[in-house]
């Protein structure tokens, strides 16, 4: 009763994760999710729009194009008229100034030009003076004009009828009667008293640049709810994409609306969560052993979100094209560390969810499943690395030929066939060939085992097996035999036999410490004589033991190490319990001393191991090979391993138990068939 709330504890923890993993997915992938929809058509003129009949789904303006407005936006620009202020009393203060400076006249000119001078700025001033910078800016268009404000009239005057401060002092000397006496004039300094009247309006000229530029019409029409835009085939003329295009605009100005944007997201919400759940659902019902695994869902649910989000910036930010994303590498992964189903629902799921972000997704769903397919399909049984560059290769060739097929359907005519798309495709095809380094990744992240790190496991050249087979050379040859039988066993029930191969090379590797204890490497000298049985029972258990120890030494999967502490179970070693309950059985004897630590095995590639490598260990001892001894060996031992319980933690059934006790009889009348005795030749 104590550990009930312990166990409730735990399951409580484990919902409250798992609801978040999927919870936390949900809302990543929606926030990344574009909200701009345009990107979704690719669409260039001059081409054929390969899409379906598009009309216009509600009534929205016919924007002009960008450059159109910009042309006309320059076009008022050039004509538009500044507001520059007529200030008076700069002409009074610089008349007045210069009256004072030459109060007694200009020495050597006559005093009737004198007032020719005042007259003449007079004159200047009435015209107007601007500073020579704006002025300079104005006059390359002889047709410029600015608006004079002058109190509280504002008049329209050409640029070419006023004067800079420069050409104002220029223009004194084009008087008849000044002229004779410009050298005295210059000497005087009077550009000292010619300043600029005309000050430039800033705040009045942007006013009014404003108003010209917000009168000018962004649209040049309306298009209609339900009117046609395009149909498929048709060539996409300068017109219609304008059209297309201001659809588009007025489509993301509705979707900056904040009750839309709502109702958009809730959407979003809701069909990326039904996907989601959905998915979940079926691992909880069919794939159980994968959910309650925190590490198997956390890479499935990794991965949904990676690409999904990977898909979601590209089509937002218009990078390049969805299909440059290698969808497949997901089923791939899957598909390597779990199995088909799991594989082929996962990228289903991704598949539909990146659908969404594309105003036409079948082709694409079209495509992309395909990919995933032919990956699984490809992917049937991992057994060296070229399968996975093979596989690139295969689902290049096959999307692009759907792709084709699709285009074909489409538009019928191969000589309007866009190539862009099929090199996206092989794009993506060049990264699935980067799937074996990722795997590696993966597998390390998540702490799985491939095949092909179990391939790479068995090869004979590595350290611990080699020197199996140089210190337990009996252990090793029965470790090939046992690895034999249960790999045949694996394939006739269709368990993983590559990994049940593997964990039986590895399951005796404990023997290495002490191998002379273990009957198939002794030569004569059994060192159990002298020892007790309780002594001789513990060196036997502790083969488990001390392979758990080499596993950890050598960095072994964890997949090996429970092949090395389940391949006994809980079960006892039976010769020396029997041997010290017979000859001592007024002692009370502790059966844990003759027992392993185990645990029993809890997966199905575990309990093979375990009948095959009893039956091949017994075998040995057999005194005649007839089918029958064999037969009858077979089921007492696999009869007494699942009466004493030890495949009641792991998914086998009788159905399979009973395949692989035919399996190990065949195989066992194969190894021990026999041999005709050949006759002496006489001489």
């Amino acid at each position: 009763m104590k550990n009930k709330p312990i166990i409730e504890s735990s399951y409580w923890q484990n919902l409250l994760i798992k609801i978040a993993l999927v919870a936390g997915t949900i809302a990543i992938i929606v926030w990344a999710m574009p909200r701009d929809k345009e990107t979704s058509f690719k669409m260039e003129q001059g081409k054929p729009w390969r899409y379906a009949d598009f009309t216009a789904p509600f009534d929205f303006p016919i924007y002009k194009s960008e450059e159109l407005v910009q042309q006309q936006r320059d076009s008022m620009v050039r004509i538009f008229e500044p507001y520059y202020n007529y200030n008076a009393e700069v002409e009074a203060r610089q008349l007045k100034q210069f009256r004072q400076d030459y109060a007694d006249g200009i020495p050597g000119l006559p005093n009737q030009h004198f007032q020719s001078i005042i007259n003449q700025l007079h004159r200047l001033y009435s015209q107007g003076i601007m500073n020579t910078s704006d002025y300079n800016g104005l006059r390359t268009d002889t047709t410029k004009c600015i608006r004079i404000v002058n109190g509280k009239t504002a008049s329209s005057v050409q640029v070419s009828k006023l004067y800079s401060t420069i050409g104002a002092y220029e223009q004194l000397f084009t008087d008849s009667q000044l002229a004779d006496y410009k050298e005295l004039l210059v000497k005087c300094n009077l550009n000292d008293y010619i300043m600029a009247n005309l000050s430039y309006d800033k705040e009045r000229s942007d006013a009014g640049l404003d108003d010209l530029l917000t009168s000018i019409p962004l649209a040049s029409g309306v298009a209609q709810r339900g009117q046609k835009i395009i149909g498929r085939g048709d060539i996409v003329d300068e017109h219609t994409y304008n059209i297309l295009q201001s659809y588009f605009r007025e489509n993301d100005r509705r979707h900056q609306d904040d009750a839309q944007l709502s109702f958009v997201v809730l959407g979003e919400i809701l069909y990326v969560g039904v996907l989601i759940i959905c998915f979940t659902i079926f691992l909880q019902l069919f794939r159980k052993d994968f959910f309650e695994k925190p590490r198997s869902l956390a890479m499935i649910y990794a991965l949904i979100l990676l690409f999904s989000v990977v898909a979601s910036l590209m089509v937002s930010h218009n990078v390049l094209h969805v299909y440059i994303v290698p969808f497949a590498m997901l089923a791939i992964f899957v598909r390597v560390f779990m199995d088909s189903r799991t594989a082929f629902m996962a990228h289903t799921t991704t598949v539909l969810i990146c659908a969404a972000l594309l105003q036409h997704p079948l082709e694409f769903i079209a495509v992309e499943e395909m990919a995933g397919l032919v990956a699984i399909f490809s992917l049937r049984e991992l057994s060296s690395r070229s399968q996975l560059f093979w596989t690139a290769a295969i689902i290049t060739g096959t999307t692009m030929l759907t792709n084709l097929a699709l285009y074909w359907i489409r538009s019928g005519d191969i000589a309007q066939l866009d190539y862009s798309e099929f090199n996206y495709l092989l794009v993506c095809g060049l990264m699935l060939f980067c799937s074996y380094p990722l795997l590696y990744i993966i597998e390390k992240a998540f702490n799985f085992t491939s095949n092909i790190t179990l391939i790479e496991l068995s090869d004979m050249n590595k350290e611990l097996l080699r020197r199996m087979s140089e210190v337990a050379p009996g252990t090793f040859q029965h470790s090939i035999q046992v690895g034999n039988l249960a790999a045949e066993i694996a394939r006739k029930i269709d368990a993983k036999s590559q990994l049940v191969r593997t964990g039986a090379l590895y399951h005796d590797i404990g023997k290495i410490a002490n191998p002379i204890y273990f009957t198939e490497n002794q030569a004569g000298m059994n060192p159990h004589e002298g020892k007790t049985y309780v002594e001789s029972a513990q060196m036997l258990i502790s083969h488990v033991t001390e392979g758990l120890k080499l596993a950890d030494k050598y960095n072994l999967p964890q997949v090996i190490r429970e092949f090395i502490a389940t391949h006994h179970g809980l079960g006892k070693t039976k010769y020396f319990f029997i041997k010290q309950k017979n000859e001592f059985p007024e002692e009370q004897v502790d059966d844990l001393l003759f027992t392993y630590p185990g645990p029993n095995p809890s997966t199905k590639e575990q309990a093979i191991l375990m009948m095959a490598d009893a039956v091949e260990a017994a075998s040995r001892s057999l005194p005649d090979y007839t089918e029958q001894s064999i037969r009858e060996l077979v089921n007492r031992i696999i009869d007494s391993q699942v009466d004493e319980g030890y495949f009641r933690e792991c998914p086998i059934t009788f159905r399979d138990i009973q395949y692989a006790k035919t399996v190990l009889i065949e195989k066992l009348k194969t190894i021990y068939h026999t041999r005709i005795s050949y006759p002496e030749l006489k001489k």
